[in-house]
């Protein structure tokens, strides 16, 4: 199909359709949702959390929790009321606490992959993702998540575009016109990362909000060598310090 960028190795395309496209014809999938859903669940799964990804910030969320024998996250981001979308706020999260997280974006589209092995990416992780990623195969998806207009469609988030641009970047293998485009957006703004994910439209929202430390603390690269990999339903942590090194392309 043309849309599927079955002709690469290497992909690249946003949001939902993107995982209906490409997930069931990769190795593994990527799932780059910088501010701030892969941040969030790259920090908390460090610290050895299991996160369970949910999309709806409804009352079902409360009985899928029970489900699992989970928290659940505060519906309104938050780094002083317990655990939240917010990175901050999962900045001292205990080891072994399972934790549901909703997300419209990020876990939306991690309960789209199906089978396919499917890490969470992120500015901090970057080059750890893609070391495992190199590990399942040569067809890797990497998705940026984007984020949504008030109508529900979807909006291109530039620092997703970024995200998985730092992650193609150490990726070997043939890669998509809309791959490279991302590198290229890395590229241009690598050494401006922290005014880039300040003055993008997400950025200058969750500042606006009183979040700033979530942008500083999505902003750091290879920082971790935590890749969150979702298995039986949760993010779990594996680190990647024993794989060989992958230089970048």
């Amino acid at each position: 199909m043309i849309y599927d960028q079955s002709d690469f190795e290497l992909r690249c395309e946003w949001g939902e359709q993107a995982v209906s496209q490409l997930a069931s014809i990769s190795d593994v999938v990527v799932i780059v949702d910088v501010l701030s859903f892969s941040t969030s669940v790259e920090i908390a799964t460090n610290n050895g959390a299991i996160i369970y990804p949910y999309r709806w910030r409804d009352e079902s969320a409360i009985d899928y929790a029970l489900s699992v024998n989970a928290e659940l996250a505060s519906r309104k981001r938050t780094s002083s009321n317990g655990y939240s979308l917010s990175s901050a706020s999962l900045l001292n999260i205990p080891l072994g606490t399972r934790l549901v997280l909703p997300s419209p974006n990020g876990a939306s589209l991690t309960l789209r992959t199906g089978k396919t092995p499917t890490l969470a990416g992120c500015l901090r992780n970057c080059k750890a993702v893609a070391q495992l990623a190199q590990g399942y195969g040569t067809k890797i998806a990497v998705i940026p998540a984007g984020e949504r207009w008030e109508d529900g469609s979807l909006r291109p988030a530039i620092e997703d575009l970024i995200g998985a641009g730092a992650i193609l970047r150490y990726l070997k293998g043939k890669r998509s016109l809309e791959a490279e485009v991302a590198i290229a957006a890395f590229h241009g703004l690598k050494d401006n990362l922290m005014s880039a994910l300040q003055g993008c439209s997400s950025g200058k929202e969750l500042i606006a909000w009183g979040f700033a430390k979530d942008v500083e603390l999505a902003a750091t690269i290879n920082t971790s060598s935590c890749v969150p990999l979702f298995a039986q339903n949760a993010y779990v942590k594996r680190e990647t310090v024993h794989l060989p090194p992958v230089d970048p392309n």
